[in-house]
């Protein structure tokens, strides 16, 4: 009976020597080697180890398990990857909790400690995409949607949690083939109303616009995907925005590559391939400020083309005239008669279908009325503008600028841009013109 009993027992470990496993869950006495995979509820996802096609390093990750096209949608060990010829790396729960991925004892990769550290903690795959470390009583103590890499699933989050000190953004790849973090982010700004901005390293690229209920202004190409439901929540817990896809059976993520442009792909089930559903940025005035304070971007047919218009051609005028009319838009505009705050007849005229000004140097308050708004926007003299931030709130909510407005653009009819109040000197009140913007 022993000797039957050592037999089965090498038999297991022979066979699982020789199979690759897929596992339900991952714990501190059942791991994950090299060759097995960790499967979602219902197969959608699994993780496991990968190379990219030109390096023999590996990963742990995660990516759709029923798409022959294997795409990665996370990596845990994203800038330490295991080499080549290392012996098989071995991914479990440790005490208290904690995953580890480990290589010859040598710890790889942790999820860090948990604030609830638990003996009998289980890591599940969701169907969502979500890896997820659960205690006994399946009280989630960690996930990977916390900590986004260079992909956002539906239902994964950009923006700041402030009660845990969590930032969810994106990174990109190094390279297409080198997922450690690249130059590009993608992330929510907080330092005024929030609105998220793709990034190299410091430097502004491309700007979404502030959230406006259920859509982005700056981002037109949203409102073409009816199959998405946008989510955002703005308080003093938290900032994020996402997004749900309403037909459940559709795959779709976003990505931000490593050129810095964030890309949305749909799985066409028949072709059996992505397609690219829109890219950002999308034309040459998508670019971050380009016609500088007061002016707006003009694409041309082919979208690679700029030229730069002042706001409002009768009220403000090139700041630089000889750069301005020899294609130099890098002075901006100017308001034609300049401000003076101290005689107290200023106010402000009317702007609409705009994409809202930057708005990292802004202050907003959703319970505020517009003329409430407007008060306390003339009794500053450095507030150059307001509006009311989010159509949903029946006509409530303050949100006034400080200093020139930038990355402005006036969109054609139609395009759900956005009305906008800008400081005006007295004597240009009483003039007639109304901005427009070619339908090019």
């Amino acid at each position: 009976m022993e000797t039957a009993a050592i037999f089965f027992m090498f038999s297991l470990l022979l066979f699982r020597k020789c199979y690759a496993a897929e596992l339900s869950n991952v714990s501190n006495s059942w791991y994950l080697r090299d060759g097995d995979t960790l499967v979602s509820t219902t197969g959608i996802f699994e993780l496991g180890f990968f190379k990219t096609d030109n390096s023999e390093n590996k990963y742990l990750g995660i990516w759709y398990k029923k798409i022959s096209v294997q795409t990665v949608v996370w990596v845990a060990n994203r800038d330490r990857p295991i080499p080549a010829g290392a012996s098989t790396p071995v991914f479990k729960i440790a005490d208290q909790g904690t995953l580890v991925l480990l290589n010859n004892k040598s710890k790889i990769w942790s999820s860090g400690t948990t604030m609830n550290a638990s003996r009998n903690a289980t890591a599940k795959l969701q169907d969502s995409g979500n890896l997820v470390v659960m205690d006994q009583h399946e009280k989630v103590l960690w996930q990977s949607f916390d900590y986004p890499t260079d992909t956002q699933l539906p239902g994964m989050k950009i923006g700041k949690d402030y009660l845990r000190g969590i930032e969810w953004r994106l990174s990109s790849w190094k390279s297409s083939q080198d997922p450690a973090p690249g130059e590009f982010t993608w992330a929510a700004d907080t330092l005024g109303y929030p609105e998220n901005k793709i990034k190299q390293g410091a430097l502004v690229k491309y700007r979404g616009g502030p959230w406006t209920n259920q859509r982005f202004t700056g981002v037109t190409l949203f409102n073409m995907s009816i199959n998405y439901a946008w989510v955002a929540v703005l308080n003093n817990m938290e900032v994020s925005f996402t997004y749900i896809v309403e037909n459940s059976s559709l795959l779709t993520y976003a990505s931000l590559n490593s050129a810095g442009q964030l890309e949305n792909w749909v799985w066409l089930k028949d072709a059996k391939k992505w397609q690219l559903s829109f890219s950002l940025p999308g034309s040459i005035c998508d670019t971050y400020n380009i016609c500088k304070a007061y002016g707006s971007c003009i694409a041309s047919a082919d979208m690679v083309k700029q030229s730069c218009t002042c706001l409002d051609e009768k009220r403000f005028v090139p700041r630089d005239q000889k750069g301005w009319d020899m294609d130099d838009w890098s002075g901006g505009c100017v308001r034609r008669t300049p401000l003076d705050c101290r005689n107290g007849s200023e106010r402000f005229i009317k702007y609409s279908n705009v994409n809202l000004p930057d708005t990292e140097s802004t202050w907003f308050n959703l319970s505020m009325s517009l003329d409430e708004c407007e008060t306390i926007c003339l009794q500053n003299c450095t507030c150059m503008a307001y509006t009311y931030p989010d159509t949903s709130l029946a006509g409530r909510g303050c949100l006034i600028w400080f200093n020139d407005l930038i990355d402005i653009r006036l969109l054609p009819e139609g395009s759900a841009g956005r009305d906008i109040f800008v400081r005006m000197a007295s004597s240009e009140l009483g003039m007639t013109c109304v901005p427009s913007v070619p339908n090019s």
